[in-house]
């Protein structure tokens, strides 16, 4: 070994030591703050389960590939970043000796083949990565950028690292071939042997280009060692943990869809008989009242603003930016660490814990931090402004791109519960609406005795529960069904259709009260838990003794379908819920629904949030369109991409002041198609959607109307 060699090797040594320590430093930081938040339980059940997922969202790269140039793309740069930390480590026997290589499979003809390819792969998917990086820069005239808030310069970067060493790499393998140190034959190697016909043979240049890809590569560790918040590089080691460890693995399309995560105090879902608040959180009130689950979310965050794209509220101009909610909890949670570590931090009836002697330990930015509300109020700046948190309409869009499984909707919501029930700060009109569902059991104040007036002039009887012993479903009405005029349409065309095909069912009628859906999702959980613990006695009374699976009920608001069937089951009531368009989808499959009458003029379908991305149904609603109409005219975005109508997350009961309406946003999108009738699958998006229509002047042009609607006119065409 030369005196070349040696000096190459000391400085590699050395700055190999300096960031193992501090990489070992951060991963001991990053662990300590995850560790600050609330237990949950739920995290570790079906193993096997959650390794089989993670194995296939990372290697299968299932949630990229939906961005199918992105995804690829992704896919070869991972793959390229995992297996050359392979020729990084080799770099060290070639810094040490230019003929070095590693032990084992270093000569073995496949494994130069894999790494030659998957080294040209990996630098034609990061120079695509660059590419769109810089075609989507926030600073480009027109339009909004999903990289918009994002830190670029650490994305440019760890993206330029990469080029860097991959350069590097190819360079060393080419001085080895002109050297005749490559052990690898052309056929394996062809970019390699072709590099090394044209470079000079010089082996004290191998062991240069090795130390200076160990020094890119060491200086790229002591960087994001040195930024621990750094997500655009820490999420390559934290989304395997943040994957494996999702809400719900069963769960195909993302962990904060369906059900929302229980309302828990010190990692045990909260019973508000016994539930004391000077004791026990209600909400989350401080950074550290996440779960350790909700920082590692914050810690994984890559920037990538595919949330961001895709969310309602950022799409119409409103504070709302998933991805930007996260980052601001992420940096005030890193920031506020030292403070929680030395001990401090808030009981729930907001005293300190930390005494004196542990609080003078920690600097004056850390404790200011801690002073720092999370949610912002009219005379103190949080780190969430009360804007964005009441612009969320919980459509699930984020949490359904997010790469990473980030759980936007649950955190939003656990901030909106301390905000509802403990700080009684909410959007005021929706005040009339939790008081009308307290006194009135439906957010519209409606008198119970009027929930049947639907039935009225239907030519057949309506038969409630107790009237009929044998029946296939019970009918759950809802309160948009029962009060709202353009729902009761929809409510006695699926009750026709029912009869139509021979199906008995039956009703509540002044039995049935709001599922409670608005009220969780606005963040009244008292309030839910009331209203649903009435209506599981009410339903299981109804069904006496029958088995969950012949426990069917059939709903037309997929708000309520989505509450009955994803969270009920936590309070005892056990059913198997379908929406009106699976059924009736299944009635005309099975031809016991028969359209006879086309309908002309072009329909184009809006997929309702809690429909389609929370619980999957994307089909059975168009295969209803398709045999009464003969297809679908698609909007640009639709299925799990589609735009919500504006209403969800109690968003119906809230005005919308900022920014441009999202039903207008989503009517235009409609028109655009030039489809005559917008179908729809939920009494929420029919005003919203309805509303929009009338706005734009276009009523007498184009008619919004519930799919069931449309099968009864295929059906029972009228004289």
């Amino acid at each position: 070994m030369g005196s070349l060699q040696v000096a190459a090797t000391v400085l590699a040594a050395a700055i190999t030591a300096v960031a193992v320590v501090l990489a070992v430093r951060a991963v001991a930081t990053i662990t300590a703050v995850v560790r600050t938040g609330q237990p949950d339980r739920s995290r570790t059940g079906s193993p096997a389960t959650r390794l089989g997922v993670m194995l296939s969202e990372t290697v299968g790269h299932t949630r990229m590939l939906k961005w199918s140039l992105v995804g690829a793309a992704h896919w070869f740069v991972m793959v390229a970043f995992v297996l050359l930390s392979t020729l990084v480590l080799e770099a060290y026997f070639e810094v040490v000796d230019p003929a070095g290589h590693l032990p084992l499979v270093g000569d073995w003809p496949l494994y130069g083949l894999l790494t030659e390819w998957v080294g040209v792969l990996g630098l034609v998917g990061i120079v695509v990565l660059i590419g769109i990086r810089l075609v989507n820069r926030p600073s480009r005239p027109g339009g909004l950028s999903r990289f918009t808030g994002s830190t670029m310069w650490q994305g440019y970067f760890v993206e330029y690292v990469i080029v860097a060493v991959l350069v590097c790499g190819f360079v060393i393998r080419g001085l080895q071939a002109a050297t005749g140190h490559f052990p690898h034959p052309q056929w394996a190697a062809p970019l390699t042997h072709a590099l090394g016909d044209v470079l000079p043979p010089n082996e004290s240049a191998i062991s240069l280009v090795a130390l200076l890809k160990i020094a890119i590569s060491m200086t790229w560790l002591i960087v994001i060692s040195r930024n621990v918040t750094m997500g655009v590089a820490w999420h390559r080691f934290l989304a395997f943990f943040n994957i494996f460890f999702k809400r719900d693995p069963e769960k195909r399309a993302g962990s904060g869809l369906g059900a929302l995560r229980p309302m828990t105090s010190a990692g045990k879902p909260l019973d508000f008989e016994e539930a004391d608040p000077e004791t026990d959180q209600f909400g989350v009130a401080q950074v550290e009242q996440f779960t350790w689950k909700g920082l590692l979310d914050f810690s994984t965050c890559t920037e990538c603003g595919r949330c961001q794209s895709q969310c309602p509220a950022w799409n119409t101009g409103k504070p709302l930016s998933p991805k930007l909610l996260v980052l601001s909890l992420r940096d005030h949670a890193y920031a506020k660490a030292p403070y929680l570590l030395a001990g401090g931090g808030k009981d729930a009836a907001g005293e300190e814990k930390g005494t004196p002697e542990q609080l003078a330990r920690v600097d004056a930015l850390a404790l200011a931090e801690a002073e720092r509300p999370l949610v912002g109020g009219e005379s103190q700046l949080g780190i969430i402004d009360p804007e964005v948190l009441w612009s969320c309409t919980t459509c699930g869009a984020c949490v359904e791109q997010c790469p990473v499984d980030i759980e936007h909707v649950d955190h939003i919501v656990d901030m909106r519960r301390y905000q509802v029930m403990i700080e009684s700060s909410f959007p005021s009109e929706a005040g009339v609406m939790l008081r009308n569902l307290e006194n009135k059991g439906n957010p519209w104040g409606s008198p119970q005795n009027t929930r049947e007036d639907w039935t009225k002039g239907l030519d057949f009887a309506v038969p409630r529960v107790g009237d009929i012993d044998d029946f296939e479903y019970l009918f759950w009405v809802g309160c948009a069904g029962a009060f709202e005029d353009r729902a009761k349409k929809t409510t006695r065309a699926v009750a026709t259709l029912l009869h139509e095909a021979g199906v008995t069912f039956v009703v509540l009628g002044e039995g049935e009260t709001c599922t409670g859906d608005p009220a969780r999702r606005i963040g009244n959980e008292f309030v839910f838990q009331m209203l649903a613990q009435q209506n599981v006695e009410t339903l299981n009374e109804a069904f006496g003794d029958r088995p969950p699976a012949k426990r069917k009920i059939v709903a037309t608001c997929p708000h309520c379908f989505n509450t009955l069937g994803n969270e009920y089951g936590e309070l005892g009531g056990h059913f198997d819920v379908v929406h009106h368009t699976e059924l009736l989808a299944h009635l005309v499959a099975n031809r016991r629904l028969t359209p006879v009458t086309p309908i002309d003029g072009g329909v184009t379908y809006h997929d309702p949030c809690y429909l389609g991305r929370h619980n999957r149904v994307f089909t059975p609603p168009r295969e209803v369109l398709t045999a009464a109409v003969g297809g679908v005219t698609e909007m640009p975005r639709n299925t799990e991409r589609s735009f919500c109508c504006g209403a969800g997350g109690a968003r119906m009961w809230m005005e919308e002041r900022i920014g441009k309406r999202i039903n207008v946003e989503r009517v235009e999108e409609a028109l655009s198609t030039g489809a005559r009738t917008i179908a729809v699958g939920c009494p929420f998006c029919h005003t919203m959607i309805g509303d929009g229509v009338t706005g734009k002047g276009v009523a007498d042009e184009v008619e919004v109307v519930d799919v069931a609607n449309v099968l009864l006119r295929a059906v029972r065409p009228s004289p």
